[in-house]
């Protein structure tokens, strides 16, 4: 069995996000771009936070009250896209959307975010997978209003 497909192994990734979570903790220093997401269903609220070099990725943060899926989804996404082009980081999140929705992705790409490839088969859980990936993406869309 690989361990990609071993869910001890997924569960793991998953908790160790949770108990360690990386980037976490915001800056509030002006060069950064802020967001905050929540769910109207349960716990989850987190500003997001990104600074970026021209096209690239310079740092990603997050802090606020999240579930373990949230907060380790959140923790694995700012390490997968720091360092990244505009470009690169969308194409992983096209990938991991597609991965949490049962569409064709490259596993490849998603090193660590792969521990949710089975969060379809609970749907409650979707909006908590992808709550810090889609405040990503408006933070993505924010620099590239204004130019930055």
């Amino acid at each position: 069995m690989r361990s990609l497909d071993n869910p001890l192994i997924l569960r793991e990734i998953i908790m160790d996000h949770y108990e360690n979570p990386r980037n976490h903790g915001i800056k509030d220093d002006p060069a950064y771009i802020k967001t905050n997401m929540n769910s109207e269903t349960c716990i989850d609220n987190i500003d997001v936070e990104a600074k970026f070099n021209g096209d690239v990725i310079d740092d990603v943060r997050f802090d606020g009250e999240a579930c373990a899926i949230s907060t380790a989804s959140t923790s694995i996404m700012t390490e997968l896209v720091k360092g990244k082009t505009t470009e690169e980081a969308r194409d992983l999140m096209k990938n991991y959307m597609n991965m949490i929705f049962e569409k064709d992705y490259d596993e490849d790409k998603l090193e660590e975010a792969i521990a949710f490839k089975n969060t379809h088969k609970q749907a409650n859980r979707i909006k908590c997978a992808t709550i810090g990936w889609n405040a990503l993406e408006k933070l993505l869309e924010e620099h590239e209003k204004e130019g930055k």
